[in-house]
């Protein structure tokens, strides 16, 4: 009889013994021994630090409408572990990863992996067993010596480059840059999501002999004034096409550039199933595509008598877009904030971002060994939030925050992905999909 879910993620939390230890030699050696480090699959690879999980979203719903079969890997999750892999666009079901980590279990031999490795082969396991013509993934933390990283990608996107992970990826952002350009492979296509990264961002691309495929360069967008768009790229000249269902105007860069990515395929070893895709994205199904895309806690707006607007706005760069988008939707009434970031995230940094958006700060202790408490949290953004409300959880702040809002106000959940998962179970609006 098999062992629960439950019980595998238990044990893998302890297996280990280091939560993070990059390098791939590892998680490589295992995926060998399964069969996983040359797939059938095409494979797009996505990383950043910030955008990445949107922009993997849009290319799943892309190649969903486009008739492909996709799997769909990214992290971390809000409430249940099987968000972290989707086949088709649904969830993948217990009993599928448990069967995954009892291959991974059997092959692994003395080799011990981290909780994100067992993911990161649970993933290709399921992809490998399904079928899916293109798998899609997510970078759990900087590029070159992520689990992902296994694979060499047909396409790589890297979507931004700012100041976070400092501890893992380097104090510059020179050295993020390079970390997250390990990604990139020779020949193959690098799409950039913004022209304004890293010189060393640049130069890994010119040392490996990469394809540059630079965003406002060789892809391109614009918006009217009624919020449809137009796209141009290398293959695919489409205009009329509606917002994202993904809210906020970040949206339309990322969603060019999981198109940009899917179109560089179009040139490479995988093209003849790519061309057929490509050939079936034209305007309606790019339409349909956008209108399906669904990724939670990426400037979700839950609408009501008061509106609640959760975003992850885990770093400084986040944040800042975070406040600019409120900014540009400003309320009718007051800007509530539940707020909670984890003890090695700049707090400092992402409340000054927020500050000139919000009225009230209503901040709350997160839980495990990278959170803190609500009065410490209080002290690292001391310079900006005046006579805060502390909690002992995000229940407890939302509670307290929806008890203070008046008709007209509006409430923001943001921090860490530990905040807007609690906050998504509080409001009842978290559904599998």
């Amino acid at each position: 009889m098999s062992e629960s879910l439950e019980y595998w993620l238990a044990r893998q939390q302890a297996a280990h013994p280091r939560a993070i230890d990059l390098g791939l030699e590892r998680v490589s050696a295992v995926a060998r021994r399964l069969g996983l480090d040359q797939p059938a699959c095409t494979v797009i690879t996505v990383a950043g630090t910030n955008g990445k999980g949107s922009t993997a979203a849009h290319a799943e719903a892309l190649l969903l409408a486009a008739g492909a079969s996709v799997g769909l890997f990214t992290s971390p999750h809000f409430i249940r572990y099987n968000e972290r892999i989707r086949l088709q666009g649904r969830e993948v079901e217990d009993a599928a990863l448990v069967s995954a980590f009892e291959h991974i279990e059997a092959a692994r031999g003395a080799e011990t992996l981290t909780f994100f490795e067992y993911n990161t082969l649970a993933a290709l396991w399921l992809f490998a067993e399904r079928g899916v013509r293109f798998a899609v993934l997510e970078v759990g933390l900087g590029g070159r010596l992520d689990a992902t990283n296994l694979l060499d990608a047909d396409a790589a996107v890297l979507c931004s480059v700012g100041l976070d992970h400092r501890d893992w990826l380097g104090e510059t952002l020179e050295q993020i840059g390079a970390e997250k350009a390990g990604i990139f492979r020779p020949g193959r296509p690098a799409v950039l999501g913004t022209a304004q990264m890293p010189a060393s961002v640049y130069a890994a691309i010119e040392r490996l002999g990469a394809r540059a495929i630079v965003a406002e360069r060789d892809y391109r967008w614009q918006v009217g004034a009624d919020g449809r768009w137009s796209y141009h790229g290398a293959h695919l000249r489409l205009s009329g096409l509606p917002p994202s269902r993904l809210e906020g105007t970040i949206q339309y860069r990322n969603a060019a550039s999981a198109l940009a990515a899917i179109e560089a395929l179009a040139d490479g070893p995988a093209a003849p199933h790519v061309r057929t895709v490509l050939a079936a994205l034209d305007a309606p199904a790019v339409s349909a595509a956008l209108g399906a895309v669904h990724l939670a806690g990426r400037f979700q707006v839950v609408p009501g008598e008061i509106e609640w607007i959760l975003d992850i706005a885990h770093n400084p760069p986040a944040a800042e877009v975070f406040a600019a988008e409120l900014a540009r939707r400003p309320s009718h009434g007051r800007t509530l904030a539940v707020v909670g970031i984890l003890g090695d995230k700049d707090a400092a940094q992402i409340g000054a971002a927020l500050a000139p958006v919000l009225d009230e700060w209503f901040l709350c202790a997160l839980p495990g060994p990278r959170g803190t408490s609500a009065q410490a949290l209080a002290q690292r953004l001391a310079a900006v939030a005046r006579a805060p409300k502390l909690f002992d959880s995000v229940a407890d702040a939302c509670a307290a925050a929806s008890r203070a809002a008046q008709p007209g106000d509006r409430v923001i959940v943001c921090g860490s992905v530990y905040t807007v998962g609690p906050a998504l179970q509080w409001l009842g609006v978290y559904s599998e999909r």
